[in-house]
């Protein structure tokens, strides 16, 4: 019987099945950080029960971590405290921590991939919903709750009921000045906040097999933003050397065991799916948000919508239906989350902005998502690029994504931001996000306002 890939990989990781109830399905990596795993642990203490499998959960503190003087005491007690505690969990559970002065501390769904956590076939969770990023590798990936991570602790398995199937075909080239984010947030502006709810989708066609790992993640990371459970996409001959000569990846023989697996892992021509959305690369522009949810996006150079029931979200964010955004002054600007905080970013970011110059009224939050984008940016002089036209990196962690961190967007100031999500004071207390691509953020640094990244290309 022909499979999809995503029923290849669930299926092989099902330890038992409950009749008319969820499946018992195995955990291959558990990503931790310090926000939803403090009461898991004190649960596991509670009952007494050990960590099950420590050598398969990875931990860093991001979410609640400064991006500026990091040598320093944390001076937000909340902050501080999460931090301690995720420290004094790891070691007395024996878990491998990548600790805010470790080489390889970062957001938890870059350095996953970047040292080779991250592999093809896998099933991986962690205690957020962005878990989803993983997916790009051809794995099963997706965020729980703190009560679930207690139960992968203790078991190194989860209940889970099956989602539904959904296949998201994109082929041919996208346009200069477009790039993965635009094209999920496209995906997103079809199909709604809500249409992928209840199912787990695979981005299948041309466009996503010319995409570059990175820009994969881009995509699979906003999955859960149009309700999925994740999202995934089949692994390919760029999966395999992207996985090769990482950190914590196989080596030699073993290694090129796995890749003869990892070829295996793909959807059967006759495969089904319960339902399929199909779309043109040449009809996506560059995108932004101009609402509350990712749902709410338009190309850059069209109008908001005369969409009924939207009255409130655009009362929050101070836009009138039929408006023009393009040409909006804005103060803020964040290039960096877990969607967009890779050394292809600030790649891009850096050949736009060189031997240009930042808006005067610009304040840019530029935040790399770990320790080795940070490396590689100096390495390759991205930095000096970027201090030349005014930008000042800060250091790896979640930052401006959302308001849980001394990086806060001001009440009532709009951020075109790089980030997941634009939901009310996401960013900030009352503050206003709209979201776009790294190539669209920095145009809009340079000039100040909201503004079509082709006209600067």
């Amino acid at each position: 019987m022909a499979k999809t890939l995503f029923d290849k990989i669930w299926e092989k990781h099902v330890v038992d099945r409950i009749p008319d109830g969820p499946d018992v399905l195995y955990i291959d990596r558990h990503f931790i950080h310090e926000v939803t795993s403090p009461q898991a642990f004190s649960g596991l203490e509670q009952r007494k029960i050990p960590v099950l499998r420590p050598e398969q959960v990875f931990a860093t503190p991001d979410h609640n971590v400064p991006t500026m003087d990091q040598h320093l005491t944390i001076g937000d007690r909340l902050s501080r405290l999460q931090v301690d505690k995720l420290t004094e969990n790891c070691n007395k559970h024996n878990i491998q921590l990548f600790h805010l002065q470790h080489e390889n501390h970062g957001i938890v769904h870059i350095i996953g991939p970047e040292l080779g956590i991250t592999q093809p076939g896998q099933t991986i969770v962690c205690g957020d919903s962005h878990t989803a990023t993983h997916g790009a590798f051809g794995t099963v990936a997706f965020g729980i709750g703190t009560s679930e991570v207690e139960m992968v602790f203790a078991s190194q398995c989860l209940l889970q009921y099956k989602p539904k199937r959904m296949r998201i075909t994109v082929d041919g080239e996208l346009n200069p000045g477009v790039v993965s984010k635009d094209v999920i947030l496209y995906i997103i502006a079809k199909l709604g906040a809500g249409g992928g709810t209840g199912y787990f989708v695979e981005f299948a066609g041309s466009t996503f097999r010319n995409m570059s790992m990175e820009a994969r993640m881009t995509v699979c990371n906003m999955t859960i933003e149009m309700g999925a459970r994740g999202g995934l996409i089949a692994p390919d001959d760029k999966t395999f050397e992207y996985v090769r000569g990482k950190k914590l990846s196989p080596v030699g023989a073993e290694l090129e065991k796995k890749i003869e697996e990892w070829s295996q892992l793909y959807t059967d021509e006759d495969a089904l799916f319960d339902i399929e959305y199909v779309f043109n690369a040449p009809d996506i522009a560059p995108m932004i948000t101009y609402g509350t949810n990712p749902g709410m996006g338009i190309p850059i150079d069209e109008p908001v919508p005369t969409n009924k029931g939207e009255e409130k979200s655009l009362d929050y964010m101070g836009f009138k239906q039929g408006q023009h955004l393009l040409g909006m002054p804005v103060n803020y600007v964040f290039i960096g989350s877990c969607t967009n905080a890779r050394i292809e970013d600030f790649r891009a970011v850096a050949e736009l902005v060189k031997g240009r110059q930042k808006a005067p009224n610009i304040n840019a939050y530029l935040v790399p998502g770990s320790k080795l984008v940070e490396k590689q940016i100096d390495d390759e002089g991205i930095r000096e690029v970027l201090a030349e036209a005014g930008f000042t990196i800060r250091q790896p962690g979640c930052s401006a994504c959302l308001g849980m961190n001394d990086d806060k967007v001001p009440k009532g100031e709009y951020c075109v931001s790089t980030s997941n999500r634009n939901f009310e004071g996401r960013q900030g207390p009352e503050s206003r996000t709209i979201l776009a691509s790294p190539l669209t953020a920095a145009a809009t640094a340079l000039t100040g306002k909201i503004t079509d990244v082709r006209t600067l290309v």
